[in-house]
């Protein structure tokens, strides 16, 4: 269990700047990031913003079927390998060893500019959370829930002076053995993050 510093809620970067200079970002420095940025971005997409355990995110229901995790490369202070983010802690349980960042670009049909990145955030859904109450409609719910997740980290990304992207061509049978997903965990997206070139 890595407890992971605590985010930073003043903003100190205009959204509407951030908005503005919000870019799809797939070169990458290979140097490594911090903690305080990991969390800050897992904090942007998932993390817990009340005493209810509301998000930064909307989920339909308040069902958040989204799990959010960090494939590290290169992250000061954390071993290669991938962590699942836990909201309601705001810490990261060590999943997986070593560096699957090739594997995952591989997955996500050879893009291997992608594996340059220091770190990526996965994101799966449990659907049955948000279907066992809407019916099908509820496929569609988590699809926008991602969504507002993907571009939250997207934002904190600019105003962090990083770069990311949303990957979501990949094999979903490879993106879930490389991750090491549960058998109710389907892969949604995958966000390399680094400093951009």
């Amino acid at each position: 269990m890595i407890n992971l510093p605590v985010p930073e809620y003043d903003a100190k970067y205009d959204l509407n700047k951030a908005m503005q200079h919000r870019r799809s970002v797939r070169e990458f420095k290979e140097d490594p990031l911090t903690l305080v940025e990991v969390g800050q971005l897992l904090w942007a997409a998932q993390g817990v913003t009340t005493l209810g355990g509301f998000r930064t995110a909307p989920s339909a229901g308040a069902l958040y079927p989204i799990e959010s995790y960090l494939v590290v490369g290169q992250v000061q202070d954390l071993n290669p390998g991938i962590y699942r983010y836990d909201f309601r802690k705001h810490i990261l349980t060590h999943m997986v060893d070593g560096d699957r960042r090739n594997e995952l670009a591989a997955a996500a049909l050879d893009q291997t500019w992608m594996a340059v990145a220091p770190a990526m955030l996965a994101f799966a859904a449990v659907y049955e959370r948000t279907t066992e109450r809407y019916g099908e409609r509820g496929v569609r719910y988590i699809h926008m829930e991602i969504g507002h997740a993907a571009e939250n980290v997207s934002l904190e990304a600019v105003a962090l002076n990083l770069g990311t992207v949303v990957v979501a061509a990949f094999s979903d049978m490879d993106v879930k053995k490389a991750l090491g997903l549960p058998a109710a965990e389907h892969p949604l997206c995958l966000m390399p993050v680094g400093r951009k070139k």
